[in-house]
């Protein structure tokens, strides 16, 4: 057998059939280029995640109260009181694994200047939530302690509330803006940190201190959640046990008793959010992945069709000494040859379609092996249906094959 000379014949069946080879390849070029960007989308959109969530660092804890069950009935945990002053007091006094903490209170609602309004939140929080959160003070100053001790109408803004009350590029910081009838002092103005995955503008933001928000604004006496840093990334676990076993004994729960408070890290976070990703991702390459099957079963057709209107040819071969697998070597090569080069061309197409998605700030990143995962599945596809019409080529009567009109 002589697999130079059948590929030489191969190669040539497909040229003399040039179109109906492309139509043949087109399924293949569809479904590796859509599997590719769907992977590369993925995958850019897994990566964006993680880094827009280690932005806000990766020793995050959040605090927030726990469900309950009242007469029967669970309660929502934002509507639980469970989180106290002196809670964040005890656990101030008593860390070991954690530097920085600060208690949070929200409330959403309109602020104004002059003429110009926008719907926003304020975030009642403490001078060390900046640093917590990675944020940077552009222009200005933060408020003090001294601010949070007197309940101060102090604030600081991001550059949405900026772009939106001072519209003619004015001096936003000692200009006072209303929220919710109350007003409030911009002493700075912070860093834009722009959007994150989740399409959130985070510039959209109102910083004051805690005790301001609290008695001025949503007179109450409870922390929707609690911030902390632990001291290194690698002290979240112990850090976690430090803050647990200081508000249940704050709390007085027993042994048997659930935690009325829960506790998340920025690491689960993260372990869900690509967890996540990649549920979807996998879901959208299957989708992407029965294109592919469809184009092997049109190769599959195809080369049946060859068979058929190459029959002749077939029983001339057969009767100057060429064996059934020799025929059958080369439709097999012919199959894989189109399926191979589809998946070529699939892989380009894909490798551009990625960089239109780029185009419209879509995150994305090929990964390597999605590359050499197209070959092989190519490869698999030109074998497998093209098994069937070359074991009906090679099992061709030579005789019958040499009288077919």
């Amino acid at each position: 057998m002589n697999y130079t000379n059948l590929f030489k014949v191969a190669l040539k069946a497909i040229a003399n059939n040039k179109f109906r080879s492309f139509l043949s390849m087109l399924g293949i070029i569809i479904g590796v280029a859509a599997v590719i960007i769907m992977m590369a989308i993925g995958q850019g959109s897994k990566q964006s995640v993680r880094e827009n969530i280690s932005q806000m660092g990766t020793n995050l804890l959040m605090i927030r109260p726990g469900a309950d069950m009242r007469g029967g009935v669970r309660q929502d945990p934002s509507a639980m009181q469970t989180l106290k002053q002196e809670d964040y007091d005890a656990i101030l006094n008593e860390k070991k694994y954690i530097t920085y903490i600060s208690p949070e209170v929200t409330a959403a609602g309109q602020v104004i200047y002059g003429a110009n309004n926008t719907s926003t939140s304020v975030y009642g929080e403490n001078v060390e939530y900046l640093k917590i959160k990675q944020w940077t003070i552009e222009s200005g100053e933060c408020f003090t302690e001294e601010d949070i001790r007197k309940s101060a109408k102090v604030c600081v803004v991001g550059k949405t509330i900026v772009d939106e009350l001072f519209p003619n590029g004015g001096e936003p910081v000692g200009k006072t803006i209303r929220f919710k009838s109350i007003p409030f002092r911009i002493v700075g103005v912070l860093k834009s940190k722009g959007y994150n995955s989740w399409g959130m503008d985070q510039d959209n933001v109102i910083i004051a201190p805690y005790t301001t928000v609290m008695k001025r604004i949503l007179a109450q006496t409870y922390f929707s959640s609690i911030n902390c840093s632990a001291l290194a990334e690698e002290f979240t676990d112990k850090a976690i046990e430090e803050l647990t076993s200081i508000l249940r004994m704050r709390h007085k729960l027993k042994d048997s008793d659930e935690d009325d408070f829960t506790i998340r890290s920025q690491q689960e976070m993260m372990e869900t959010m690509s967890s996540t990703m990649d549920s979807i991702t996998v879901i959208l390459v299957v989708a992407a992945a029965f294109s592919l099957i469809v184009a092997g079963i049109g190769i599959m057709n195809i080369m049946l069709v060859s068979v058929t209107e190459r029959t002749k040819e077939i029983g001339l071969r057969m009767s100057v000494g060429a064996r059934g697998v020799d025929i059958s070597a080369q439709f097999l090569i012919e199959s894989i040859a189109i399926s191979v080069t589809g998946g070529i061309l699939g892989i380009v197409v894909g490798w551009l379609g990625t960089l239109v998605c780029s185009s419209f700030g879509l995150p994305v990143s090929i990964p390597m092996w999605s590359i050499f995962l197209s070959f092989a599945v190519c490869t698999v596809i030109g074998i497998l249906f093209g098994f069937f019409p070359a074991r009906k080529a090679a099992a061709m009567d030579p005789i019958e094959a040499l009288r077919y009109e």
